[in-house]
């Protein structure tokens, strides 16, 4: 009696350890095992650092880096004596206290190009060369497209005196900010009155200041 007692104790401890081992089995429940990091888990370091986002950093230059072509400040640039066709004609009205002369200036460079200013005007005589002083009157910045043209009036006295005066033989055009001239016909009347004392009787306004082949 004795021995089946033992026996079935056997059996008991037996058991337990079988339903023991049995539960250490068991996926998930075991205490200290390892779990495995999840496949693409959100927490992950983004690759690219945002492209496209427009912050700054890595990826965000694409946003905030200068158009292809840029020419920085886009002005057009100056006008050069040998970009303009220079001609001039007399626009003389009847009856007007002077005399005038519009100059003609024609872009035709292939580009457009600015002109602001007073060019220098010279007229060539029989007494020598007469420079003609500024009128006065404000400046303005223009472009001139290609094709296109700015004005500008020579205002002179008309000579009445019924003497010959002072012959005019030619005139002298440097546009503003150049140094090359250009050598013009005399279009208008042949002669300037003689005049005593100092000072041009010639004047001339800025770029703009006539309209188109008039004054």
């Amino acid at each position: 009696m004795r021995v089946s007692k033992l026996a079935f104790a056997a059996l008991a401890v037996a058991a337990a350890l079988s339903l023991t081992a049995c539960e250490d089995d068991e996926p998930g429940t075991a205490q200290g095992a390892p779990i495995a990091t999840p496949t693409g888990s959100a927490t992950a370091s983004p690759t690219g650092g945002g492209q496209g986002s427009g912050a700054p950093g890595k990826g965000g230059a694409s946003s905030t880096a200068a158009p292809t072509g840029s020419t920085g400040s886009g002005k057009a640039a100056r006008c050069r004596t040998t970009d303009l066709t220079v001609t001039a004609a007399d626009r003389t009205i009847t009856g007007d206290a002077e005399n005038t002369v519009v100059v003609e200036l024609k872009n035709h460079s292939g580009k457009d190009c600015t002109l602001a200013g007073y060019a220098g005007v010279d007229l060539k005589t029989t007494a020598g060369t007469i420079s003609a002083k500024r009128s006065g009157e404000p400046v303005v910045a223009g472009v001139v497209a290609n094709g296109k043209s700015t004005y500008f009036g020579i205002s002179y006295p008309a000579n009445t005196s019924g003497g010959t005066g002072i012959r005019i033989t030619g005139l002298v055009v440097t546009p503003p900010d150049e140094t090359q001239p250009v050598t013009l016909p005399w279009p208008g009347a042949g002669s300037l009155p003689v005049t005593e004392g100092g000072g041009s009787p010639v004047k001339i306004g800025p770029m703009g200041s006539a309209g188109q082949g008039g004054q």
